[in-house]
């Protein structure tokens, strides 16, 4: 099995983070894409800009200037992040447990962020329910979803959100 079979997200993610990367003066977003049995098959370091590939057959590392993405950057059922949110971290997983998942920081509290979630994902057709703090439901397409919102000092929060699995 090639490794494009495994893994069809790798190459055009990195395509991507390549064109869209950026100097950036704060600290840059995270990604990493890894493989059904966990291994991480490439990695961007959005601290040092740094790129990572352990791929069947080639290895290396390389620098990128930093990246950063937002709110506009993100969208998953026409639903983009709260305004004036920055994406920290991006896992792509491919095994049975985890498909994606997000790290985020917004400009507002958790009551704010997820009244706004729910609020857009019900008008995109997402099934939802409350579980504690989270939200948690499935797409329009049936795949498993969950958000998770804490506070982050003041007005801010960090939320969490998962794709899959």
């Amino acid at each position: 099995m090639s490794i494009l079979s495994r893994t069809p997200l790798a190459l055009p993610l990195l395509a991507a983070l390549t064109l869209s990367a950026c100097d950036r003066p704060t600290e840059g977003t995270s990604i990493s894409i890894n493989s059904a049995d966990g291994q991480t098959l490439a990695a961007v370091d959005g601290k040092s800009g740094e790129v990572k590939l352990a791929l069947p057959g080639f290895s290396g590392a390389f620098k990128l200037p930093k990246m950063s993405l937002e709110a506009d950057n993100f969208e998953l059922n026409g639903v983009h992040l709260y305004p004036g949110s920055t994406i920290r971290n991006v896992d792509v997983g491919n095994g049975r447990d985890k498909a994606l998942t997000m790290t985020f920081d917004s400009p507002a509290d958790p009551a704010t962020v997820r009244s706004w979630f729910r609020d857009k994902m019900g008008e995109a057709d997402f099934t939802l329910t409350d579980q504690g703090a989270a939200l948690v439901g499935k797409t329009a397409e049936e795949k498993p979803f969950r958000l998770e919102l804490r506070p982050e000092g003041g007005d801010r929060s960090t939320g969490t959100i998962t794709l899959g699995g």
